[in-house]
């Protein structure tokens, strides 16, 4: 048998739920992480000025001499004692709520906690909505489970509760809604305070789950924090949260906080999952955080992404045609450009790439495929001094791809 043959042969035997996910705009976007040669906008990747240092090596030292190996042995599948307390109180001092002891989980990454809900909620057939558009991570773990991914239309108020509650009353019952409310990815919206309330509303009086991804949460520009879903709801929210974007991402480490029968069930699907996160992560963020190191990392960053943020929102407004239009984010990572309907994005993305820029098409942030008229451009890891050139190149693209005239 032939290399090929037998690749196609594993391919027939493949999963049919691995067929059609988004996994490979995922892998595309994760390649360019550490790529110089170009001018990069498509993955939202923290920038790494924003990392520790060696304040990590010396906490790292203090472990190993203190002759405790909690560090580094398996930890507890709900996590270490240690630093669930510490994620404990730092929920009930930035959200006013504190999770009881049950309450709380640590998982390994944002990414697993939606696996981890997958796991314990899903069978196949079973409908999830999400904001249209969304994650893609989060229509891979969905989809990874045989579900089936419906959107609800976003504004620049985040999701349009109204069109979710015309779903609801239609007849379409979702075990699980999947929202991003802060600085959403792939949007860079936020949810306001009144469909909040209203949201929480129709999970209680319909009996879903609100999954809240609270990825970009402490990574406001502005000052302004509106109520999670959680602290609105915890009888009907599991909060997803991630310290990859503050902290760093090689952690991989997050928290899951939601009613004790859900993080219960979730427990269960990491034990088999990964048993338990790393534990000497753990320890170095609670030794990090209890320091008051975080806080300090966490405001260092946001002031570099305003910053970014506002050289990329100015860019565009001076580059781009005036048949464009784009978000103008008051926090995270990203920025959402849209374009005149019959335009292509899959293939711009190609050209721009011989342009030496990237982005990311926003078909892939689509449950249905749809989108092919819209991107997503991330603002976070792009240096200063490239961002007015790399907005200037796409620009060229974009007015090739128009066949428009100069910018707005």
């Amino acid at each position: 048998m032939s290399v090929d043959q037998r690749a196609r042969t594993w391919a027939d035997a493949f999963a049919k739920r691995t067929k059609g996910g988004v996994g490979e705009g995922i892998a595309s976007i994760l390649a360019l992480a550490n790529v110089t040669d170009i001018i990069s906008f498509s993955g939202g990747f923290p920038d790494p000025s924003t990392f520790p240092g060696e304040v990590i090596a010396d906490i790292f030292a203090e472990l190993i001499r203190s002759g405790d190996a909690t560090a580094l042995q398996y930890s507890p599948t709900r996590g270490l004692p240690g630093p669930r307390a510490f994620m404990a109180e730092r929920l009930e001092r930035l959200e006013g709520l504190r999770p009881a002891e049950k309450e709380l989980m640590i998982s390994s990454g944002g990414i697993e906690a939606l696996a981890l809900a997958s796991k314990a909620f899903l069978d196949a057939g079973d409908l999830v909505m999400v904001e249209g558009p969304t994650y893609l991570g989060a229509i891979m773990a969905f989809r990874g489970f045989e579900a089936r991914v419906e959107a609800i239309p976003m504004d620049a108020d985040g999701l349009q509760v109204d069109a979710l509650a015309d779903a609801l009353a239609a007849g379409h019952r979702p075990k699980l809604l999947y929202s991003i409310p802060d600085y959403q990815n792939p949007a860079g919206v936020s949810m306001s305070p009144e469909r909040r309330i209203a949201l929480v509303d129709l999970a209680r009086r319909y009996g879903f789950l609100l999954v809240e991804d609270v990825a970009y949460r402490e990574l406001g520009f502005d000052g302004v924090r509106h109520p999670s879903l959680w602290t609105l709801g915890p009888d009907v929210t599991v909060q997803s949260g991630t310290f990859s974007k503050t902290f760093f991402p090689g952690v991989r480490l997050g928290w899951v906080a939601g009613p004790a029968p859900v993080v219960e069930e979730m427990i269960k699907a990491k034990q088999n999952t990964d048993q338990c996160a790393g534990a000497l992560g753990q320890r170095l963020l609670e030794e990090y955080g209890r320091r008051g190191l975080l806080e300090e990392q966490n405001e260092r960053a946001r002031a570099l992404y305003s910053r970014r943020c506002g050289l990329m929102l100015d860019a565009l407004d001076r580059h781009m045609p005036s048949s464009v239009t784009w978000t103008r984010p008051t926090g995270g990572f990203f920025s959402w450009m849209t374009l005149p309907q019959d335009a292509n994005t899959v293939d711009m993305a190609k050209a721009a790439r011989e342009q030496r820029v990237a982005f990311v098409p926003g078909q892939p942030f689509f449950p249905d495929g749809s989108g092919l008229n819209t991107l997503r451009l991330a603002f976070s890891k792009a240096g200063d001094d490239v961002i007015e050139e790399g907005v200037r190149r796409l620009a060229s693209v974009v007015v090739d791809a128009l066949g428009e005239g100069g910018g707005a």
